[in-house]
């Protein structure tokens, strides 16, 4: 279950590396690459706000001390780190929705974290009956 600890620390670096980035853009714009580099401001948010979530997703499900499969625990990381990177590549790349490859990504990643979240959640309401 340690894993759910390194991943939610691998999620909140994700989260201020993104703050430094949208801070970067919005108030020290650098010409050239503001609005060409990053593309989609409100996308980047979007990812930022996703990792936060997930870390503490991680962190709580870590806290509660349920005993969790290392397999379900593997699953929510992979997801929690691969999910919010949809809206990464999504904000750096205008085009993103229109690729095959980044659409079977983001269908991947989405089923990963479904499997691992839904996993994690069976096995908490099974052991609080």
């Amino acid at each position: 279950m340690e894993i759910l600890l390194i991943g939610a620390v691998l999620m909140i670096f994700a989260v201020l590396v993104s703050a430094w980035l949208m801070t970067f853009a919005r108030w020290f714009p650098i010409k050239g690459i503001d609005g060409e580099f990053l593309t989609d401001y409100k996308t980047l948010i979007r990812a930022h706000i996703d990792f936060a979530l997930m870390a503490l997703f991680c962190l709580g499900f870590y806290a509660v001390k349920v005993p969790l499969s290392v397999t379900a625990c593997w699953l929510v990381v992979i997801g929690g780190l691969t999910n919010p990177c949809v809206f990464v590549v999504a904000a750096f790349d205008p085009n993103f929705w229109e690729k095959t490859h980044w659409k079977a990504y983001s269908a991947i990643s989405f089923l990963i974290t479904t499997i691992g979240f839904g996993w994690v959640s069976i096995s908490l309401l099974g052991y609080a009956m």
